[in-house]
């Protein structure tokens, strides 16, 4: 018996803009307006001389749906550049996170130690809780989440996404 998987590839788009009220809010428009879902979103000003911001976004879809995403995205006027890093070439992506568990006795010293597998730091902490950072792919910050949970994970809070292109090319 073939268990087939339809797993719909996951990509990061990073889209240059004019940092400029209203323009966020279009490209989501873009997003919800055709029924395609956004996994991540990042957005901060990247030129304050020439005023534009940097939008990472990670969505799923085919070939077809990504490249209806980058061309309506590219017809947007606030839009100076669309970049699907995912088929570009090589990428680094990043996600920082703050985790909050709440742990006594031996939970508390599984959570230290798993932290510390993990290259979690400690930023808080108080007789009954932690909160840890850590930072990675999206793949590495869900496998401490989940190694939290039975520890007494009680509150995630996640930056999304970052992505940039390796190499001397820019964007």
């Amino acid at each position: 018996m073939s268990t087939e998987t339809n797993i719909t590839p996951r990509h990061t788009i990073a889209v240059l803009v004019d940092n400029e009220p209203g323009v966020l809010a279009r490209v989501v428009g873009l997003f919800s307006g055709r029924g395609y879902n956004i996994e991540s979103l990042t957005v901060a000003e990247v030129d304050a001389t020439l005023d534009r911001s940097r939008i990472n976004i990670v969505t799923c879809g085919d070939d077809m749906i990504i490249n209806q995403i980058r061309a309506q995205l590219e017809r947007l006027v606030p839009v100076f550049n669309v970049v699907d890093l995912t088929d570009e070439g090589p990428s680094v992506e990043r996600e920082l996170a703050l985790i909050k568990v709440v742990a006594h006795g031996d939970d508390r010293i599984e959570a230290l130690r798993v932290a510390d597998i993990f290259r979690a730091r400690a930023v808080d902490s108080t007789l009954g809780s932690f909160v840890f950072e850590v930072t990675g792919d999206s793949n590495k910050v869900n496998a401490f989440i989940d190694l939290m949970r039975p520890l007494g994970l009680a509150e995630v809070s996640r930056t999304g996404v970052v992505a940039i292109a390796r190499g001397a090319d820019a964007m």
